[in-house]
């Protein structure tokens, strides 16, 4: 071997031993030590800001959004972060708030309907009044196409300009059946997004879902909170191909409506669970108008970068929603402010914490990939925002890593476990556990499998794109009366008495994947087959 040679090849294990060690050092930074570098200070500081009353429920294309915006911008800028946009720290969302008449009442069958009370309609089109004229009343049991369950409530049907009432969540979890479905997990065929989807899909003008609080996994107020007041949707040609309204009545109502034709509602939703259910029209008649107020404007995502050192064009996302519910003038002209305080001010707050660490360690020693810190518009709305930066991302999303999402923190003490959402779905669970067990924690299944949060948060919408990811969620586990009284309702507060133990706890948690990501060679894999995995396969991943 000549001089040169030998040269070279200690280069190249030189090299080598450097990248070990670099593995190795960030693996012990992001496990053993990033938990006790969390500025709960300035966690606490974040949280407390954005979820106040000036800020007034961060609602999309509100003085919440602006003043959020700059808060978030000017934190990043002064990390020293680079703009995660081409040149600035805002990806732009076209937007459009469509703003329902609250003085409307639906006519079914001589009976009136109150709005609010006995029902909620909105809809994504672009168009200022919508009606109901003696639309055909269609019954499809659960308003479900699953040709890999064999599955089609809409077979042999015709439903074009009418208006279908579909039951909440799927048939695995009404009959408890583990060879149903997935039992009593929720598909995404459970999730109310599908189901107005599908409805649109097979023509219907107006769909309503009958509200069960179990299978819902929410109460009334949930539905009433979330779709009484202005709502948000993406701007694509005027949103022609969505269902036109897109409504829930309680099942006291339904009940009434089957009552009107001979009908017992408990007896017919036994059928729908069944597969060989028959929908069947319900000889009635809808008659509603909605008029609505339109304004087209731009929401924005915020994206914030720390570039790669060798492999740049590789992205791994950490990401947690800025949006809530705004404020709402009730009926009596009473002023509600949805602080939005663990959902999910707490999780902006936690990318926040972590952007400011990992900046630090960059310094000392750059990660391979490039990490992008992010917060999305509208999440409460639909995903908007998640939906616009996965058809829209800085790089190719076959270049996307991985996405991390936190969609409401532990505020309380630490716990001895984290939780999966999911299971069998990706190898990211594999760092999931490998990062508990460093800290001396279990992985815990989804103690809510049936609520179907694997479908109901922003990294769905990366999912839809072929991106795995991780979502971290706690509202409601460490503190029961969360769901019951806080969550989507003005009751969602900081308060200064939060421990913030199971925060410190989750971004060592987090920030340990993160690091791990950033820095090797791993392209997380779908393992469950899915639309999902077919995507990730096109993109040659």
């Amino acid at each position: 071997m000549y001089l040169g040679e030998k040269n070279v090849a200690l280069k190249v294990v030189m090299s080598l031993i450097s990248s070990i060690i670099l593995l190795t050092n960030t693996a012990l930074a992001s496990e053993n030590e990033l938990e006790k570098q969390v500025d709960l200070t300035r966690y606490k500081q974040d949280v407390s800001r954005l979820s106040s009353d000036q800020f007034g429920g961060r609602g999309p294309l509100s003085e919440g959004e602006k003043l959020t915006l700059d808060y978030l911008v000017n934190r990043f800028k002064a990390m020293g972060l680079q703009p995660g946009f081409g040149d600035s720290y805002l990806q732009p969302v076209p937007l459009a708030k469509v703003t329902p008449d609250k003085n409307i009442s639906l006519k079914i069958g001589g009976i009136s309907f109150e709005n609010g009370r006995d029902f909620t309609v909105r809809t994504e089109r672009m168009e200022k009044q919508i009606k109901l004229d003696k639309s055909e009343l269609v019954f499809v049991g659960y308003g479900i196409n699953a040709p890999e369950y064999g599955w089609n409530d809409y077979q042999g049907l015709d439903v074009k300009g009418k208006t279908v009432i579909i039951l909440v969540n799927d048939p695995g979890f009404a009959t408890q059946n583990p060879a149903l479905f997935k039992g009593n997990a929720m598909t995404y065929y459970g999730r109310w997004t599908y189901k107005y989807e599908e409805a649109a899909r097979q023509g219907a003008k107006a769909a309503f879902i009958v509200h069960e609080t179990k299978p819902a996994a929410y109460g009334w107020s949930v539905v009433e909170n979330s779709n009484s007041g202005s709502k948000f949707t993406l701007v694509d040609d005027d949103n022609q191909d969505k269902l036109a309204l897109m409504g829930w009545i309680q099942k006291n109502v339904a009940m009434q409506i089957f009552a009107k034709v001979g009908l017992d509602y408990n007896k017919e939703k036994t059928k729908a669970e069944k597969r060989d259910f028959k929908a069947r029209s319900l000889a009635l008649k809808a008659n509603l108008t909605l008029n609505n107020r339109i304004e087209k404007a731009k929401s924005y995502n915020v994206l914030a970068l720390l570039p790669g050192r060798q492999r740049a064009n590789e992205m791994v996302v950490l990401q947690a929603h800025w949006d809530h519910l705004g404020t709402v003038i009730d009926d009596k002209g009473n002023k509600h402010i949805y602080n939005g305080a663990v959902d999910n001010a707490s999780g902006v707050a936690g990318v926040l914490a972590l952007a400011r660490l990992f900046k630090t360690m960059s310094v000392r020693q750059p990660f391979e990939r490039s990490i992008l810190f992010a917060s999305f518009t509208a999440e409460e709305t639909g995903l908007i925002g998640a939906q616009h930066f996965a058809l829209n991302p800085p790089v190719p999303s076959k270049d996307v890593v991985a996405f991390l999402n936190i969609d409401g923190m532990n505020v309380n003490d630490e716990v001895s476990y984290i939780l999966r959402y999911g299971e069998g779905v990706s190898t990211l669970e594999k760092d999931l556990a490998i990062a508990a067990k460093a800290q001396g924690r279990t992985v815990k299944g989804d103690p809510r499998p049936e609520n179907g949060l694997l479908y109901r948060s922003d990294h769905f919408a990366l999912a839809q794109q072929g991106i795995p990811g991780l979502l971290f969620m706690s509202l409601g586990d460490t503190d029961p009366d969360y769901i019951a009284h806080k969550y989507h309702t003005s009751q969602d507060d900081f308060s200064s008495s939060w421990s913030l133990g199971g925060v410190k706890q989750d971004l060592g948690l987090i920030g340990s994947i993160l690091a791990k990501l950033a820095n090797n060679n791993d392209w997380p894999k779908w393992i469950e087959a899915s639309d999902f995995k077919k995507r990730r396969a096109e993109d040659g991943r």
